[in-house]
């Protein structure tokens, strides 16, 4: 009896709301999506009961997880695959009036296949390993999660036999599937190995997820592009077949390069110190020679590596990074004079944002929040006049996020420890000094709903999800629950009903605002208010009762709520 309590939490009861959602808006053509989708939200809820329930078993024995949060499995498990059913059913409108092909309907089945299969191996291995090690062994959710565990096998199996009517390609998509999984599984153990107390395990998992699908699709593609072989295998080409745009193909290749960067340096730097045989003579010679490595290291990838892989997967008619300035050029006027107005307002937020967190004794959470206010000043502008160069501009502005966080990690001379010293004046209880992660959820944040919506996309309003909820709903809820929050929706939660409501009123009227901004549509005309609200609602209700970094989650939430 004391453990039932907690069964029912705030923040499964709004994943509840929001997978019941997604689940009820699918057709019959996507039944078994819709069953797969339902027996992973039980086999995470149940998973996360048995940790959340084990007090004998310490995370400890094999992740050190962020101190203060719980683990969010549930959230981190069905945040990826719901969106992809979202989109599914987005797609499937398209199919049904021929705006798109069934190939990309088919390409995005895949890849929800992938998210989900990746997504239900974590939480099996996790099942398995907290039950070993259990004394007080909880059979009624492990038999739950057994049983949720054989039926997604089963439904992935006849949902994949009856698609191909049998034969190897079944197999060989399973096989798929499964190297997904065990990548995933791999993945997740070293994130929280190399990184411990910097994440939960939902928030491990949703990272986890992201970049198996993101070094799967890059990979694919490139056999893709680079073995006649490959062409003809419909494994390959169905997912990674669809034609890509060249600001797509120049983001995923700068990112992915700037992610493998880090383990080319650390084996650089391993063999220079096994030919070196004359041991470092003084501490400064040693930092300046890493110092040279890691920018030598560092030019090689941007400038040789990474543009030879997008002119290997792409027609570039000249180097990439000359077919970027062309490309910036070709409109001057507008995009020049937003990189100008970009500029002005980070030089003039940073300095005084940066001046005030050492001299002034505001609460560090509302400075934060001011940053939010500035993404809305930055970006509204930008996605409603120059989509596409904005997409451009995430795409570097994350790059260079990942440089720097990089510089400061490995504190390379002569930025390290001036990176450090400024990017801990606007920290939180989710950094820490091993990997400060708040600057990229917030770009993340904000960039994703619109790398998401390139294509077709029927809803105006779902590009904006990251800057509404993270811009104007968290910033709101941050700033009146602080300043007049009385009633507090839990004891011992510091979130307030006040701050909620603010949050979602804002949002709802920021919404009634753009909507006659944006180009006339039939689907603003036809607006459906009720699924509006409720989707503003979620995401509002979620950014109150979860204890997850809510600039991940709150907005993949609102996206996927919003493309329904």
């Amino acid at each position: 009896m004391a453990s039932s309590p907690s069964f029912l939490t705030g923040e499964r009861a709004v994943v509840a709301l929001f997978i019941g959602q997604i689940v009820f808006s699918i057709s019959q053509s996507l039944l078994s999506e819709s069953l797969s989708l339902s027996l992973l939200s039980l086999l995470a809820l149940s998973v996360e009961i048995s940790v959340d329930a084990s007090s004998s078993v310490s995370l400890s024995h094999f992740f050190k997880t962020r101190p203060g949060a719980s683990s969010g499995i549930i959230l981190g498990a069905v945040t990826l695959p719901g969106l992809m059913v979202s989109k599914l059913i987005q797609i499937s409108r398209a199919v049904s009036l021929n705006q798109v092909g069934t190939e990309e309907l088919e390409n995005l089945q895949l890849l929800y296949w992938v998210t989900s299969a990746s997504c239900f191996t974590v939480l099996a291995y996790l099942c398995f390993i907290f039950y070993r090690q259990s004394d007080s062994k909880n059979c009624a959710t492990f038999r739950v999660s057994l049983s949720c565990i054989a039926l997604y096998f089963g439904v992935c199996c006849v949902s994949f036999a009856v698609k191909s009517h049998g034969g190897w390609y079944a197999v060989a998509i399973l096989l798929w599937l499964f190297f997904h999984g065990f990548a995933a599984v791999k993945l997740i153990q070293n994130i929280l190995h190399t990184f411990p107390a910097c994440a939960s395990i939902g928030e491990a998992l949703l990272v986890t997820v992201g970049l198996v699908i993101y070094f799967s699709d890059m990979l694919a593609c490139t056999a893709a592009k680079s073995h006649g072989y490959f062409t003809a295998s419909k494994l390959v080409m169905v997912p990674y077949g669809v034609q890509r745009s060249e600001v797509s193909i120049i983001i995923q290749g700068l990112i992915t390069g700037l992610l493998i960067f880090p383990m080319l340096f650390k084996n650089v730097l391993q063999i220079l110190e096994r030919v070196s045989s004359a041991p470092s003579r003084d501490r400064g010679d040693d930092q300046m020679r890493r110092s040279l490595v890691f920018y030598v290291s560092l030019v090689f990838v941007l400038v040789i590596a990474v543009p030879s892989w997008m002119q290997l997967v792409q027609d570039f008619h000249v180097h990439p990074f000359l077919w970027v300035l062309d490309f910036v050029l070709s409109e001057p006027l507008k995009r020049l004079s937003l990189c100008i107005y970009w500029l002005v307002v980070i030089y003039v937020s940073v300095i005084r944002f940066y001046n005030i967190s050492k001299s002034s004794k505001i609460e560090r959470i509302l400075l934060r929040k001011y940053y939010h206010l500035m993404a809305v000043l930055m970006f509204v502008p930008a996605l409603i006049l120059q989509p596409k160069f904005l997409d451009l501009a995430f795409g570097a502005a994350l790059a260079v996020f990942l440089i720097l966080e990089t510089i400061r990690i490995w504190r390379i001379w002569p930025l390290g420890h001036l990176v450090h010293q400024f990017m801990n004046a606007f920290t939180d209880h989710r950094d820490t000094d091993l990997l400060i992660v708040s600057h990229f959820s917030l770009l993340l944040g904000c960039a994703l709903p619109i790398w998401l919506s390139s294509g077709f996309n029927d809803r105006p309003l779902a590009p904006f999800a990251g800057i509404l909820s993270l811009g104007i709903g968290d910033t709101m809820a941050s700033v009146v629950g602080y300043k007049y929050g009385v009633l507090r929706w839990s004891k011992t939660g510091k979130k307030t009903i006040e701050g909620t409501a603010a949050g979602i009123t804002s949002v709802l009227a920021a919404c009634s605002i753009l909507l006659p901004l944006l180009a006339t549509s039939r689907y603003i005309l036809d607006q459906n208010w009720f699924s509006l609200l409720f989707a503003v609602t979620i995401s509002g209700l979620l950014e109150a009762y979860t204890a997850q970094l809510d600039n991940a989650f709150i907005p993949l939430v609102f996206y996927s709520l919003l493309c329904l």
